[in-house]
């Protein structure tokens, strides 16, 4: 008996130190792609194996009310998600407890006529984020009435609005609200908030006078406004990244990429072009920016950020144009660059180079941008399957999981689970040899 003990006592002392580890890795969601902004996670045990017809590692489910294609932030035990409740036109803020699912409350942030808007957008597109002490939350705030659509095609009216942004705490109980800026688009509205520091940044690019502007966390009063001189919108979320000694807000959008000034706003190094409109949000994997757009031309690009000044001709690694992405962000995995078009197709470029390493069709269509752990790549599609892929110079699918719901939202991962919204429901996935920690 005395011999069993020094063994146990062994046994006892591996388990604490991988729950320890566990508890180490888990990282928080706290807003838009994640932690680091650029949709990649660095936690161990995500699940790759699920079934929503089944419920097949489906930790919960929970109706969310309304509609909406922001996607869900995770903070210690509480998710937030936004959602349109379209017949009253009450955009939410929802909280629900991480480990039940369970609604602990809502709160209605604003309540407004609709506004005209892409029919692959939503009224409450736009992902909030959190400092873990406060949620800041984005919409557009519209009175009805319409002006010609500018920057369109096809003459047909809009409804111009001004852009509202609200901070909650952790409890519900509304800190500030204010609109901080006018917005005219024919495909509605996305901002998704950044955090930086003691200021919350918002994306103003519109058909108009557009503007980029740093909020001060605490009031919501302006602490800077930049203009975007071209007036046209986008949809792109800045990514903050420490490049030649400095901060730098990058972002493309607006017939250029600019690296600006965090906490100032000032600009620090510019790229015209190379097309008019973008959506995807950029990504960084320590040497180099990559941008995928757009309309109407399609490009992928790498991007030094260690220029100043116009950098157009001097920073650009490479540059391809056979690719039709537009709206999912795309993935860096180790020296892989996984991008996602609109059609359904994904495809591999090495980052060095630009060489395509493959191209596949892997749905019919794309929307949530894509998401990586463990080496591996997810891919989301209209159709609630996911597919992942395990970046090499050859395709290699990993497993096909269908959740059995459209899915327009991006996912999140926290604490060994997956969390996608769907259409009418949000989803906790997770492994059954999965332990989370609190």
């Amino acid at each position: 008996m005395n011999s069993l003990r020094p063994l146990a006592a062994r046994l006892l002392v591996l388990s604490l130190l991988l729950f320890q580890t566990q508890r180490l890795q888990a990282e928080n969601w706290p807003g838009w792609r994640g932690p680091r902004g650029d949709g990649s996670s660095s936690e161990l045990n995500v699940p790759i194996e699920w079934d929503g017809t089944t419920d097949k590692n489906i930790a919960w489910k929970t109706a969310v009310p309304g509609i909406g294609h922001s996607a869900p932030i995770v903070w210690e035990d509480k998710v937030f998600v936004t959602t349109c409740l379209q017949d009253t036109g009450d955009r939410l803020l929802l909280c629900f407890d991480r480990d039940s699912g369970a609604e602990l409350w809502r709160k209605t942030v604003v309540t407004a006529l609709l506004e005209t808007k892409h029919r692959l957008n939503s009224f409450a597109s736009s992902t909030p984020t959190t400092d873990g002490v406060h949620v800041f939350v984005s919409f557009l705030k519209v009175d009805g009435s319409t002006i010609p659509a500018p920057n369109v095609g096809n003459s047909r009216p809009v409804t111009p609005g001004e852009i509202l942004v609200a901070c909650y705490d952790f409890q519900g109980k509304l800190v500030w609200s204010r609109t901080v800026g006018h917005f005219v688009s024919a495909h509605g509205f996305c901002s998704n908030p950044v955090l930086y520091q003691d200021l919350v940044i918002i994306n103003g690019d519109h058909d108009g006078d557009s503007y980029v502007l740093g909020l001060e966390k605490a009031t919501g009063k302006t602490v800077w406004h930049t203009e975007r001189i071209h007036k046209t919108r986008s949809y792109v979320t800045p990514i903050i990244r420490n490049v030649a000694g400095q901060d730098q807000l990058v972002m493309s959008g607006s017939k250029r990429v600019v690296s600006l000034q965090p906490r100032t706003g000032n600009p620090i190094w510019t790229i015209e072009g190379p097309t008019e409109q973008f959506v995807a949000s950029m990504v960084f994997d320590g040497k180099r920016f990559y941008m995928c757009a757009g309309f109407p031309t399609y490009h992928v690009m790498a991007i030094r950020g260690d220029g100043k000044g116009d950098v157009t001709n001097t920073h650009v690694d490479w540059h391809v144009t056979n690719v039709r992405c537009y709206v999912p962000s795309p993935v860096v995995i180790g020296p892989y660059l996984i991008v996602a078009d609109d059609r359904g197709t994904a495809n591999c470029f090495d980052t060095e180079t630009g060489k395509r390493h493959w191209q596949a069709r892997l749905s019919t269509h794309f929307s949530s941008s894509l998401v990586t752990a463990g080496g591996i790549g997810y891919l989301i599609a209209d159709s609630g399957e996911t597919t992942l892929v395990r970046p090499d110079d050859d395709l290699e699918i990993v497993r096909t999981n269908d959740l059995g719901e459209q899915v327009f939202a991006s996912p999140a991962i926290s604490n060994g689970r997956l969390f996608i919204r769907a259409e009418r429901h949000l989803y906790c996935i997770q492994s059954p040899n999965s332990k989370s920690g609190k």
